[in-house]
């Protein structure tokens, strides 16, 4: 259990890390964008003013009726900023192209990524690696692309290496979050093994005087007979042995290190031989068990503590369900096989579905003492979990309870 704890917490702390670089890397991705974008668009803003000719240096200045230029835009931009021009007329027709400040694009390639963006119908956008603008001129419609296939690669390599020192920091952070695990859990650790050592001296300290109660029973019953209050006594006794060796074998199952004899076996023998246990007592009680379990479905684990597991379930299922109703048991095969338990039970909508598995709980408080302990299914669960499988809980449309087994 304290190992699975570890694990968990080494789990969560690498999921978080992983989950806050994400969500910077997403955020430092799509910043990254939307800057590249604005620079590219201020830049076409300049060359379509300028009548698709980047404009000179001198016109900006800080004299009186000139302005400032753009941010990013400085002396060098005219010489740095690679684009074209396409126009067209009032009729759709190419009328020019100007590749002069850029030498990758041929006139060709130009007027059809100038038709592709036409077809957008988009004033501004990407074409590949090419950030657009379409204007209006007095002849008609032109569109300017901005090569931004430096800056975009420039990006990528920031990204490439934001990356790699995510990848080098997290094998840093494992191990710290390894090294440090150990004192994280030690707490947790010292309350599991208070516990268990509770429960074995329990189990000692408990056995003891319940062997000699039942042996002073027998003489008691053997000089003086059988009586009422003896048989009360020797009632309690065997609800209080049941339960202690319960406690026992529940914390046994919580230990990492016990074992299950693993072996393959016929699993529709066995749902078959422990529901049959309790078709006797279903009848008794005005219940109808009825079975789907196809022959020749086999499982690899611990046949006992299968057998056990669909004991508990199948008793469950006897204890709560409602008088005259059905209990259903299915079983399917395949790689995993699944064992379904279900019994109609007319107050579901009231049961905590979720804590069904705690120990000592019971959906019904209104059962007297002695119809059960309330860890039964956490047993059950502690089976399933030793086996790597995985038992859930539903409501059948409010009027039935499903046991899920997935083996």
């Amino acid at each position: 259990m304290i190992d699975r704890l570890r694990r968990k917490f080494i789990r969560i702390c690498m999921l978080s890390f992983a989950a806050v670089f994400l969500i910077l890397f997403i955020a430092i991705y799509l910043v990254t964008e939307v800057q590249t974008s604005a620079r590219l668009d201020t830049l076409a803003d300049l060359v379509s003013e300028n009548d698709g000719i980047f404009p000179d240096f001198e016109q900006f200045g800080l004299d009186e009726g000139q302005i400032l230029p753009p941010e990013g835009v400085n002396q060098e931009s005219p010489f740095t900023t690679r684009f074209f021009t396409v126009r067209f007329d009032g009729e759709g027709e190419l009328a020019s192209v100007d590749i002069r400040a850029i030498a990758s694009v041929s006139g060709e390639e130009a007027q059809e990524y100038a038709s592709a963006v036409l077809e957008k119908g988009a004033e501004r956008g990407w074409v590949e690696n090419f950030r657009y603008k379409v204007y209006n001129t007095p002849e008609g419609t032109a569109v300017v692309f901005i090569n931004g296939t430096d800056t975009r690669e420039l990006n990528q390599r920031f990204l490439l290496t934001a990356s790699s020192v995510f990848v080098a920091g997290s094998v840093v952070v494992l191990l710290l979050v390894i090294l440090i695990s150990k004192h994280a859990v030690k707490p947790a650790m010292e309350s599991y093994q208070k516990q268990r050592q509770f429960v074995t001296d329990a189990n000692h300290e408990l056995k003891t005087p319940l062997t000699l109660i039942r042996t002073n029973l027998d003489i008691m019953e053997s000089e003086n007979g059988p009586n009422e209050w003896l048989s009360d006594i020797r009632e309690e006794t065997g609800i209080m042995t049941e339960l202690v060796n319960r406690l026992v074998m529940l914390s046994r199952m919580d230990e990492d290190q016990s074992t299950l004899e693993m072996t393959r076996f016929s699993l529709s023998e066995a749902v078959s031989e422990t529901a049959a246990a309790f078709d006797g007592t279903a009848r008794e009680r005005d219940m109808t068990l009825s079975l789907d379990v196809p022959q020749g479905v086999c499982c690899t684990g611990d046949e006992a503590a299968i057998r056990q597991l669909l004991s508990i379930l199948l008793d469950n299922a006897v204890k709560y369900c409602d008088k005259g109703g059905t209990i259903r048991v299915g079983l399917s095969g395949g790689r995993h096989p699944v064992l379904t338990v279900d019994n109609s039970y007319a107050a579901v909508d009231s049961v905590e579905l979720g804590r069904l598995f705690d120990r000592f709980y019971r959906a019904d408080k209104a059962r007297t003492y002695g119809s059960g302990f309330g860890i039964g299914l956490s047993i059950a669960k502690a089976i399933v979990e030793k086996h790597r499988g995985e038992i859930t809980v539903s409501s059948l449309d409010g009027r039935a309870i499903r046991f899920r087994v997935k083996l």
